[in-house]
């Protein structure tokens, strides 16, 4: 999924059945990861005719609009979210945000399959790091299942064969900043709720966006406008989606599900914009994409022996 698409807290799961629950839970991630999928597509529309600077800012105005809108109604309104590490929230927002552009940049320069084969390291990223950053274990699999995954970085980007260029660090470079957003966004959570994150994650945001995105202000063409709507609301239907989720079932139970955005952009890429998926590509997408896997199982794994132990 695209990086401004992921869950800021998890819920508790609702009562009820819980194979009922289960079930409609993963229906509701497969829906979003197809709609974030699609959503990637229209930013490498958007993205060949307009800035991805531009492309940010716009989004994030409609994101800040309605994170307003949802304050204004909670109690205590806009004094609720205050936030008791302030200067964290800011570095959240962004290095969020510039992310964004780099990634639809990379969609433009690489396209879509390439960019999200690297892309999705990121959770070998988070992983690692979660060491030294937040002070969690790290044992040898984590670390092995981490080496196998650059491996595949490697298979995907083969420097030295002429192929690796500065481009093709784009999504590694994305990759890396959404990493450290997610790791400051576990580290801000010790001290403020999953609604104040995402209040500080909107408006710093927008300010940033609109702080750098002004200069480079260009009139969007009348046939465009729809896509740009649809690439907004679309944002906020597919995040309604993850909340209603992570409702109903534990998100280490989801997780392996959100990689069907990868089919689905795979899909679109071919289909839409002509994309060739080429063999070295699939090869090292699929190690990456298993050596993330492989993290996600040992983690349910230590989870199910805590709770026996």
């Amino acid at each position: 999924m695209a990086p401004t698409d992921r869950p800021l807290a998890v819920p508790p799961p609702q009562a009820g059945p819980l194979q009922d629950r289960q079930g409609s839970a993963i229906l509701l991630i497969c829906a979003s990861a197809f709609i974030f999928a699609a959503q990637d597509g229209v930013s490498r529309y958007l993205g060949s005719t307009y800035s991805p600077v531009l492309i940010t800012m716009l989004r994030y105005w409609f994101f800040a609009v309605v994170v307003l809108a949802m304050a204004l109604r909670q109690p205590g309104g806009l004094r609720a979210m205050r936030s008791n590490r302030p200067g964290l929230q800011i570095f959240r927002g962004v290095i969020l945000a510039l992310e964004i552009v780099v990634t639809i940049e990379a969609f433009v320069q690489l396209g879509l399959i390439n960019t999200h084969a690297i892309f999705a390291c990121y959770p070998l990223l988070i992983s690692v790091l979660s060491g030294p950053v937040l002070g969690e274990k790290v044992g040898w699999r984590r670390w092995l299942a981490a080496g196998i995954g650059f491996l595949g970085i490697l298979i995907v980007l083969q420097p030295g064969s002429g192929v690796f260029s500065a481009k093709a660090a784009l999504p590694l470079l994305g990759a890396v900043m959404f990493a450290t957003y997610g790791l400051a966004t576990r580290k801000v959570g010790r001290d403020d709720t999953a609604a104040v994150s995402f209040f500080w994650t909107a408006i710093t945001g927008a300010v940033v966006m609109t702080a750098i995105g002004l200069p480079s202000w260009q009139p969007i063409a009348a046939p465009d406008l729809p896509w740009l709507l649809a690439l907004c609301i679309g944002s906020g239907v597919a995040h309604f989606m993850l909340i209603k989720a992570y409702e109903l079932a534990e998100a280490s139970a989801l997780q392996p599900f959100s990689y069907t955005q990868l089919v689905w952009v795979s899909i679109f890429a071919v289909v839409i914009f002509g994309e060739r998926m080429a063999p070295h590509v699939a090869v090292g997408g699929a190690i990456v994409v298993g050596a993330g896997l492989f993290t996600w199982w040992r983690s349910r794994q230590r989870e199910r022996a805590a709770r026996r132990g």
